[in-house]
């Protein structure tokens, strides 16, 4: 209790929100999450068919790409594809929850984060390399580069973000790609149980 100077009690002020650990808000940690749930919705409800209906003249096109990444990309189906999805939201929510566990220090977090604005920019490459849309090339511009973007700044400003070199950058890419990889291998396995 707080007492004015003429010594009567003060009212209490308002407790203010418990500020973020390290003053970060969770709109850059959890927020990694919720970039991510809003461009997979994106792949969710469009990449499948694309792929039916696309690979056929993109392999065409690209001859140079091995047969056995046409036919992994012929045998999906949407069931696959959505739990694949469901099975890498584990591992964002993984890394979004341990940004904000550490304040946005995490190495995981961050590297999820550096990740996940690469995948950005490789839908926009592969949106050129077909020459018109892909499934997530309409989120990357507006979404996944831009959050990432923000997300980088207001770590640096905190004075958190970790310095990122190519070799982090290709091993970000690396991991990303097998996680892709897991996702997908472990969607192919609980269908088949199903």
């Amino acid at each position: 209790m707080t007492f004015s100077p003429s010594g009567a009690a003060a009212p209490a002020a308002a407790s203010a929100p418990e500020p973020a650990p390290y003053g970060i808000s969770p709109a850059v940690t959890l927020g990694l999450f919720a970039a991510w749930a809003l461009h997979d919705a994106e792949e969710v409800a469009f990449g499948p068919r694309w792929i039916r209906e696309n690979v056929p003249a993109l392999r065409k096109r690209f001859p140079q790409v091995p047969d056995s990444v046409w036919q992994f990309m012929e045998t999906f189906d949407d069931r696959e594809f959505r739990a694949a999805v469901g099975v890498m939201a584990v591992i964002v929510a993984a890394a979004a929850a341990s940004g904000h566990r550490t304040g946005g220090r995490s190495a995981f977090f961050q590297g999820a984060l550096n990740g996940f604005g690469l995948h950005g920019v490789m839908h926009l490459a592969q949106a050129a390399a077909a020459r018109g849309y892909t499934p997530g090339s309409a989120t990357s511009p507006v979404i996944v580069i831009p959050f990432t973007l923000w997300a980088r700044a207001r770590l640096r400003r905190a004075g958190l973000l970790r310095p990122v070199s190519v070799r982090d950058a290709v091993s970000g890419a690396a991991v990303a790609g097998a996680a892709t990889v897991v996702s997908h291998a472990v969607a192919r396995t609980l269908i088949r149980m199903s």
